[in-house]
């Protein structure tokens, strides 16, 4: 799959807590169309946390796709992303949609791709985007040397450390969490 440009997702799953939170940039190549887009939602009255890269109209039809998967299935995230995920590759207009999704609860983080990947991380985080790989490292150093620190407010590092570097991700955040 191409490499999703045009913003940073970071999810901190630490200490029975998990945030969720992006950016706010949208580029139309290499200008900045807007700056304080929404790309983090919250779902199933609380219990659930949504972010997207890529692709804007396309990242809404897969999460309108991933909330009915959750009311089919009863809010069970992981089998939606997976259900969605099917849908996502064998579905022959869903497959062009260019767009990558972070999902998170109280109990797990999970990346979906178009490729038909549901990918939980090992040490609950997880990055997507231009900025992905940034945020990812910053939250991981973050997480392993300073675990006093709170989910949210890894989170608000990794995506400072993302913003600071990668020139698709402004230092406009939302930042979405879920407490035990």
């Amino acid at each position: 799959m191409e490499k999703i440009h045009a913003t940073t997702v970071l999810g901190v799953l630490h200490n029975g807590n998990v945030s969720l939170g992006a950016d706010g940039q949208a580029t139309m190549g290499n200008t900045v169309a807007k700056g304080n887009v929404r790309k983090i939602r919250v779902l199933m009255g609380g219990k659930i946390l949504a972010g997207f890269a890529g692709s804007t109209a396309d990242a809404f039809t897969l999460l309108e796709k991933f909330e009915e998967k959750l009311n089919s299935y009863g809010g069970n995230m992981k089998r939606a992303a997976i259900e969605l995920a099917k849908d996502w590759r064998t579905d022959r207009y869903l497959r062009k949609l260019e767009a990558m999704m972070i999902v998170a609860s109280k109990e797990e983080i999970l990346v979906i791709s178009g490729t038909g990947d549901v990918l939980e991380p090992e040490n609950g985080i997880a990055a997507i985007g231009s900025g992905g790989n940034y945020a990812l490292s910053a939250a991981q150093a973050l997480k392993k040397h300073a675990g006093h620190l709170s989910a949210e407010e890894m989170v608000r590092e990794g995506l400072t450390v993302a913003a600071d570097l990668c020139i698709y991700t402004n230092h406009n955040f939302i930042i979405e969490k879920i407490a035990s």
